[in-house]
């Protein structure tokens, strides 16, 4: 009965340390194995990832996430989640990286590694057309939206703690509710905001210089040295032949490296 016991312990062990091999789905072997590569986004964040008339997930990050798993030669799979929650999925190993404009933070470095920068851009506010606001410092008092979750938040609660934040899923709600005046404004990365205003023809436009500029990465867990290599020679590549220039114009009608 012992000798059982302690084989049965043995196989308690022994399936642990697989399933703990299987949750670090970052490892760029484990990626290999299974022939895909997972990526997280919102999909509520146009034009760098959206779902379109046709119930399609689609955008610039969706199509930098395509080329850069063909150039590790596996297929891509990118999964929708929520911004708030998407860096805990990955510590979860629900997905191999996040490849959603993922801003590179000293913050979120001490949970996970990034990739080089893929783009910069920055935090923006936006108002309505008609608003006669010039800048943020002319925004004390007024109702600010932000996508829960993101950077803005944190930079806005300490630098402008006079303003009333109101936080939300993703970008599509914030423009209805800018629309209703339920809001004053809202901060937003640059790029993201003025091509969805342009696209969409809405009333709004930018208000001010940029709050901060922020680099974007790709993140992976911590300890998935190999996976980290493997995405910036990709990135190198896609940028080398141009891939990364027409997946840019395509999207966001310049190149934004």
């Amino acid at each position: 009965m012992k000798k059982i016991n302690r084989v049965l312990v043995t196989c308690v062990l022994l399936a642990s340390c697989i399933g703990n091999s299987l949750v670090q789905a970052g490892d760029l072997d484990a990626i290999r194995q299974k022939g895909e590569l997972t990526f997280a986004l919102t999909g509520k964040y146009p034009p760098f990832s959206f779902i379109d008339m046709d119930g399609q997930l689609k955008g610039f990050d969706v199509d930098i996430g395509d080329n850069l798993a063909q150039r590790m030669g596996v297929q891509a799979k990118p999964i929708t989640t929520a911004w708030d929650g998407i860096i805990g999925g990955l510590l979860a190993g629900k997905y191999d990286a996040i490849i959603g404009s993922l801003a590179i933070t000293d913050e979120r470095l001490k949970a996970v590694d990034f990739s080089e920068p893929y783009y910069q851009s920055g935090a923006q506010l936006f108002v309505r057309k008609d608003s006669p606001v010039q800048n943020i410092d002319e925004m004390d008092g007024k109702v600010i939206g932000i996508t829960l979750g993101e950077t803005y938040e944190t930079w806005l609660r300490e630098h402008k703690p006079n303003v009333t934040l109101k936080t939300y899923k993703g970008l599509p709600d914030i423009f209805l509710d800018l629309q209703n005046k339920r809001l004053d404004g809202f901060v937003t990365d640059k790029i993201a905001g003025v091509l969805t205003i342009r696209d969409k023809h809405l009333d709004a436009k930018p208000a001010g210089e940029l709050l901060y500029p922020e680099k974007m990465g790709i993140a992976v867990r911590k300890g998935s040295p190999e996976l980290k290599a493997a995405i910036n020679a990709a990135l190198t590549e896609i940028a080398n032949d141009n891939t990364y220039k027409a997946v840019s114009e395509k999207w966001l009608g310049t190149d934004i490296r």
